[in-house]
């Protein structure tokens, strides 16, 4: 009889490490879906056709082309410094890397364009995702 529950004991103990441990395999191998942060909103009325929005302290210019819109990143890939948005492109202040109004490099140093958020229309304005 003792025996007999040495091995209940021995089977449950064995079941519950098999379960836990499936669960932590599990865990450890499913992607884990990030929800994008907000960065900013923008009203839609705000933002003029064919021209840009800058925010210096978010470090972000969000851009309208035609019925295009999207945000550029106002770090320089070079070196991290604030670009500066022009009517022509943009400009880095510090090693005159430049970048047209799509963020692609004309001029280095900088060798990658600067980096896209996604942007999402949502009822009257524009979310700006990270």
């Amino acid at each position: 009889m003792a025996e007999t529950y040495r091995s209940r004991r021995s089977f449950l103990a064995a079941l519950i490490s098999l379960l836990a441990g499936g669960w932590l395999i599990g865990n450890f191998l499913t992607p884990k879906l990030r929800r994008k942060k907000t960065l900013l909103t923008v009203a839609k009325a705000e933002l003029p056709q064919d021209g840009a929005l800058v925010y210096r302290e978010a470090r972000v210019a969000l851009l309208r082309r035609g019925e295009k819109v999207y945000a550029l990143d106002l770090v320089c890939t070079h070196l991290g410094c604030t670009v500066n948005v022009t009517p022509a492109g943009l400009v880095c202040p510090c090693h005159g890397s430049s970048f047209d109004r799509e963020g692609k490099v004309l001029e280095g140093p900088a060798d990658r364009p600067l980096k896209r958020y996604a942007v999402e229309a949502d009822g009257g304005q524009y979310r700006v995702l990270m």
